[in-house]
């Protein structure tokens, strides 16, 4: 039997911040391991997009697909992460189409029209809740990770809905993962006052409205939602890493708390995009080869 030897991917030598442009799975297999106190990110949604980019996440044909792609590149994410780090993984869930290929924009909210939809998953009903981030949450535990938290993102400014036979959506669920059962987390950094006016430790409802940015790409991760996630998982000059760093807003508040970001992202006008929000330099932009 002929034998092939192949040479696992170079690594890169990282000395501070940077963006790589470039599919998620390919990026991360060049970063070093263990160098990423933290990780924060929103990976694009189930047939909610099509961004027109070869490789994007999101367009699988089935579910099963979509939520095994997401955990091979987790898998990754765990091998960059330091062993006592954490993951922050916001998700957001979907109704099933019935089958029909689009979705018409909602008199309430015209930005909820869909040019493409997937057909309904095997074992669901039209109509159906799909129950996404939980499916993810426990595929990831599954694979390994340890699932600590469910952190109910709460949205006051929700987008309104015309439905008027179930209650209208205004929360998504931000998951928190470890790789190990101990881990580094500042619980003083992120305490609440309660209603005696007392510090206590923060619940796991986190009161966040939706920030709009005129420049980004369709959804938009709220600063508000990631500045406590990096201040209860992080000390100054750390590494935090967004796999799907989109327009950049991971690294916009690393850059405000002191902390150094590493941010991946496929598509190139949202690379261009992130870098013109942090000012980027030409030497922090490294394109990852297909």
């Amino acid at each position: 039997m002929k034998r092939n030897t192949v040479s696992p991917p170079s690594r890169i030598k990282l000395t501070d911040s940077a963006i790589l442009e470039g599919d998620a799975l390919n990026a991360l297999r060049i970063l070093p391991p263990r160098f990423a106190q933290c990780v924060v990110t929103s990976p694009p949604y189930w047939g909610l997009r099509d961004y027109h980019i070869d490789g994007q996440i999101g367009l699988e044909p089935t579910l099963p697909q979509f939520i095994n792609h997401l955990v091979a590149v987790f898998n990754e994410v765990k091998r960059v992460l330091r062993d006592d780090g954490i993951l922050w993984l916001n998700i957001g869930d979907g109704y099933t189409s019935g089958n029909r290929r689009y979705r018409a924009a909602d008199k309430k909210n015209p930005a909820r029209a869909m040019t493409t939809r997937p057909d309904t998953p095997d074992g669901l009903k039209p109509k159906d809740l799909q129950g996404i981030p939980w499916r993810l949450a426990f595929a990831l535990q599954e694979d390994g990770w340890y699932l600590r938290s469910d952190i109910v993102w709460n949205k006051p400014n929700a987008m309104p809905e015309s439905v008027k036979d179930r209650p209208t959506r205004s929360h998504e669920y931000l998951f928190m993962l470890t790789k190990s059962k101990q881990y580094y987390y500042d619980y003083d950094a992120i305490r609440e006052t309660g209603l005696d006016g007392r510090y206590r430790n923060r619940r796991s409802v986190w009161d966040v409205n939706t920030q709009a940015f005129s420049d980004s790409h369709f959804a938009t991760f709220p600063a508000k939602l990631i500045e406590p996630c990096i201040a209860a998982s992080t000390r100054k000059d750390d590494y935090v890493l967004d796999p799907f760093f989109g327009s950049g807003t991971v690294g916009v508040v690393c850059t405000h708390k002191h902390r150094r970001y590493v941010g991946i992202e496929l598509n190139p006008d949202y690379v261009l995009l992130a870098a013109k929000r942090l000012n980027a330099a030409k030497e922090e932009i490294i394109k990852v080869a297909v």
